[in-house]
């Protein structure tokens, strides 16, 4: 299995500008999908993940993550905000494709840089979904990108087309002949 790379953070990153920017003038206040937080505040998350993705990967943590945080002014514009989400995607991807294979760092347990490369890449995919939600835009994952999350961060997903089971996977959507799930989790931690 080849691992999750920089380059495909960086294409989960490009994919959400490409989808959302064309809507940056719209109202970024409301709900992103179900969560309570805000589209404008999910965008935001996306970045601090990121970041904080990046971070672990470069300092090597082994016990906690880095007592440091991301914040996004509450100014910025949402085109604002969608460059900072790919500016900390090419952090996190500058570091990933830095690092030695071997190394590791904290993630609930030693993560390798593919593990992190993959959850930044889910971050940026499902909240992009709930940000097109909250907007009323029909979008999901792309299915290439969405099986390269699903093959790293959900061994046991069941078969079907990637994005469906990433979106049911994450308790975002349906998939024919399972019940909705309420709690999920991924496993990111290697041995």
């Amino acid at each position: 299995m080849s691992p999750v790379t920089g380059a495909d953070v960086r294409a989960a990153a490009d994919e959400m500008t490409r989808v959302l920017h064309p809507h940056r003038e719209r109202d970024w206040s409301v709900p992103a999908g179900t969560l309570t937080w805000s589209c404008w505040t999910t965008a935001a998350h996306v970045a601090h993940d990121l970041l904080a993705y990046a971070g672990q990967v470069t300092g090597g943590p082994d016990d906690a993550y880095l007592p440091y945080d991301l914040r996004v002014s509450a100014d910025a514009s949402p085109a604002r905000t969608l460059t900072v989400v790919r500016a900390c995607a090419g952090l996190l991807a500058a570091a990933v494709d830095a690092a030695p294979p071997d190394a590791r760092a904290w993630h609930w347990g030693p993560c390798d840089p593919g593990g992190f490369a993959a959850m930044g890449m889910a971050e940026t995919l499902l909240h992009t979904h709930d940000i097109t939600l909250g907007l009323d835009l029909r979008w999901q994952p792309p299915q290439h990108l969405s099986a390269l999350v699903l093959r790293r961060l959900f061994p046991d997903a069941p078969a079907g087309p990637a994005a469906q089971v990433l979106l049911w996977m994450t308790g975002r959507g349906e998939l024919p002949g399972r019940a909705r799930r309420t709690s999920w989790s991924w496993r990111a931690a290697v041995s």
